[in-house]
């Protein structure tokens, strides 16, 4: 071969190899994360199937294009507890978070939560609203968050149709507002903002939302939806408590909400309040849903939507969350993970939300730090009827625990009291087999399930479960709480 020919040789197969490498797929960018989470939302969710006169359609619409788990519990049935062991991948019974007013910053450092894995991986952090329990904040955390958590954003009045603002603790009235005067409009609009503008990271998008979070108080054309008189009131049995053991009754407090409502007349009213609190907010999900469809993420965006906990409405002669069984305990938990979850996809493998951290990790390929104590489901939203065998724990105070398998619950607390349901016959949970001889042995294979370890509650300040009972004094140092570091 001549030489000009040669070089001409050479040249030819350094561009083909040039080219072969500007040819080859670029790595994958990292997938964004869209993380909404839902104050006192339970099962009342469309396509759950549990209330019949919910109105869902953007939650519903979310779910349509993922995968729905239908069986999703919290690790603690109260907002403090719940969400510093969601965000933090450590549960209550170890850190000894059990009440909002436990400081979860004294036990939980800086460099544990899953902000901080999302952040050391090199993504923007950012969030608006309830993301933690309001009375402690550490925005250090963060790369940005929405001042003032939306607040201010009018002055709610109440609608001429309004009786009063509700029934003792339980608080609710219509507003003649329009909806841009609630606080999660604003941090709706935070979430619009941050989808429409170019981000030179992947980023991790915080949306939480405090409705249907007392007072439910929304606009009047919400409880429009709803009318008191067709209202269906939840499952209830009048001696539903009769064979719950002394502690389950201490939790429920009869003679507390529940006996108020029953007395005035309102049962129906407060549902319905709930109901419009829950398509309030349904409203905000839906303007995010459409932020994010029409954005340049769309396509590269896993959504991972859930409720902090259930609530009760008169079952079990109990109101509010703050007990261990089913109503208090359960929430909604949808996932959209491109590549992964199949659109249109329900899953009823009973899970916990402590598997929302290591499945965040799993998904987008970053190491799910050790300390995290749950596991990622990514094998059930690719094959929502594969094997899972873990239980769903439900901690609610020191010793007080509940075992969520399929078509069982057991509960045991602190002094040994016992309730064992059988889900699959019992969905109301009306009948309790703990001292029925013929259903020892699994309640005895349910108690393996149990923690073996309980640390002691932390201790906390008075005031910081203002948000829950709508006390004005100490909301007033729930605000002073929030300064501390």
């Amino acid at each position: 071969m001549r030489p000009f020919r040669l070089c001409f040789a050479v040249a030819a197969l350094l561009a083909a190899a040039h080219l072969t490498r500007a040819a080859a797929p670029a790595a994958p960018a990292k997938p964004n994360v869209l993380f909404i989470a839902i104050d006192d939302l339970r099962d009342w969710v469309g396509l759950m199937q549990k209330n019949p006169q919910t109105r869902t359609p953007n939650m519903d619409r979310l779910a349509k294009l993922g995968t729905l788990f239908t069986r999703a519990y919290c690790a603690a049935p109260v907002c403090n507890p719940s969400r510093a062991a969601l965000m933090s991948g450590l549960r209550p019974f170890t850190t000894g978070v059990y009440e909002n007013n436990n400081d979860w910053r004294t036990v939980i450092p800086a460099e544990l939560p899953l902000t901080t894995a999302f952040r050391n991986a090199g993504y923007w952090v950012g969030g608006a609203g309830k993301i933690y329990h309001e009375a402690y904040v550490r925005r250090s955390e963060w790369d940005d968050y929405l001042a003032n958590e939306g607040r201010g954003a009018g002055k709610q009045k109440a609608s001429p149709q309004a009786k009063d603002d509700g029934v003792g603790g339980i608080k609710f009235q219509p507003l003649i507002n329009d909806d841009t005067a609630l606080p999660d409009y604003q941090i709706t609009d935070y979430g619009i903002a941050q989808l429409a503008r170019k981000h030179d990271k992947p980023f991790f998008l915080a949306v939480g939302l405090h409705k249907p979070h007392m007072p439910w108080n929304v606009p009047q054309k919400y409880y429009d939806l709803f009318p008191a008189d067709q209202i269906i009131l939840p499952p209830y049995l009048a001696n539903d408590l009769d064979d719950v053991p002394p502690a389950g009754v201490k939790m429920a407090k009869p003679a507390g909400d529940h006996a108020a409502i029953v007395q005035s007349g309102r049962w129906k009213e407060a549902v319905q309040a709930y109901l419009a609190s829950i398509a309030y907010t349904d409203m905000n999900i839906g303007r995010l849903l459409d932020a994010l469809d029409q954005s340049a993420y769309r396509e590269n965006t896993i959504v991972v939507l859930w409720g902090d906990h259930g609530w009760h409405l008169g079952e079990k002669d109990h109101w509010r969350k703050f007990a261990l069984w089913e109503e208090a305990t359960r929430a909604p938990v949808i996932w959209i993970a491109p590549g992964v979850t199949k659109p249109g996809t329900v899953c009823e493998r009973p899970i916990d939300f402590m598997t929302i951290y290591p499945t965040l990790m799993d998904l987008c390929g970053l190491p799910t730090p050790k300390h995290v104590e749950g596991s990622s489901i990514r094998g059930l939203l690719a094959d929502p009827k594969s094997a899972w065998t873990q239980p769903a724990i439900t901690t609610y105070r020191f010793k007080n625990h509940a075992v969520r398998v399929e078509g069982w619950r057991y509960i045991r607390y602190e002094n040994g009291d016992e309730e064992l349901y059988n889900e699959i016959a019992d969905p109301n949970e009306w009948k309790n087999l703990a001292k029925d001889p013929a259903f020892a042995a699994k309640k005895a294979e349910l108690a393996q399930q149990l923690p073996t370890r309980n640390h002691a509650d932390i201790g906390g300040r008075a005031g910081a479960g203002a948000e829950d009972f709508g006390d004005k004094a100490t909301k007033q140092q729930a605000r002073k709480n929030k300064k501390a570091p």
